[in-house]
């Protein structure tokens, strides 16, 4: 197939990417969005841990699309209690308290208040990182300007969330979960080294990492971006999944969009996915496996 999607995010970027975690304009910024989606335990198909566990979803666009399916196969699959309060456009620090009207995310939702009032078992933080200085908690820094001070100050709002989470959990300090991102075309080297940064935090703390990325990208190749691969044996069984059965592959990305896994148009309002994508389902299964692995399930 070919690529039209690399000239128009090099072109109309802040239209391509309204939606995303690094919007390059103000359209489709979820900074007025309802509070926290809340999603209720379903039965589970297979041994769950004794204990449902509790789960927090937190994170930029890519959570924004994904926390519907990701709250079905928790549910499922572990019995968890489940909730998702993610904001595109966003990155760490807006979920810090204490940014105040330089955050995206409102005082209710930050990472800390929503510990404080659910009391997780695990906080799973899912953000592509972003590197344009669209949030106002960033301070104007990018990766593109200056990678060595990006990678510094997220790095050090990465261990300031951490600190906020632990804090707020107190005795119960939930155990956090990152969730390490699939290939980028534009700028590879950024995702490999905020995985690799989200691996360090995660030693430091004692927490642990959800390779997702992984999922959605080769075999042959960790941060080798692809729109399709071959279409796995739970794709090829359940209608729409395998997006082209014929060829036995299935497409991750829209055309027009390398970086979401929705396979429905980015609109200018954030929301859930709505269509059956292969990507997301792939990237939801890997983090419900990741929660399980620290929960006993």
């Amino acid at each position: 197939m070919h690529r039209p999607w690399l000239v128009g995010a090099l072109v109309a970027g802040a239209l391509l990417l309204g939606g995303c975690g690094d919007p390059a304009s103000g359209e489709g910024v979820a900074a007025d969005l309802p509070a926290t989606t809340r999603q209720q335990a379903a039965p589970s198909v297979q041994a769950p841990p004794e204990e449902p566990p509790v789960v927090l979803y937190l994170g930029d666009s890519l959570a924004m699309e994904n926390q519907q399916v990701v709250g079905r196969e928790l549910r499922r699959e572990l019995r968890a209690r489940y909730t998702a309060a993610p904001y595109s456009g966003t990155t760490l620090c807006d979920y810090l308290e204490g940014t105040g009207a330089r955050s995206l995310v409102p005082d209710a939702d930050k990472a800390a208040a929503l510990v404080r009032r659910l009391r997780p078992d695990v906080v799973v933080l899912q953000f592509w990182g972003n590197s344009w200085g669209y949030t106002p908690c960033m301070d104007g820094i990018t990766y593109d300007r200056s990678p060595g001070r990006y990678l510094e100050r997220y790095a050090a709002d990465a261990r300031r969330l951490t600190e906020q989470i632990g804090a707020a959990g107190g005795a119960r300090r939930p155990r956090i979960l990152w969730v390490l991102q699939g290939p980028d075309p534009i700028t590879p080297d950024r995702v490999r080294r905020v995985n690799r940064l989200y691996e360090e935090r995660a030693a430091a703390s004692h927490d642990a990492v959800a390779d997702a990325g992984r999922a959605v990208g080769p075999a042959s190749g960790r941060y080798t971006w692809v729109q399709h691969l071959p279409c796995t044996a739970y794709e090829r069984a359940h209608a729409g999944y395998c997006t082209e059965p014929g060829r036995g592959v299935t497409a991750l990305h829209r055309d027009d969009d390398y970086l979401h896994f929705c396979l429905a148009p980015t609109t200018s309002t954030p929301r859930p996915c709505p269509v059956r994508s292969p990507g997301i389902l792939r990237i939801a299964r890997e983090i419900t496996r990741a929660v399980a692995e620290r929960t006993g399930g």
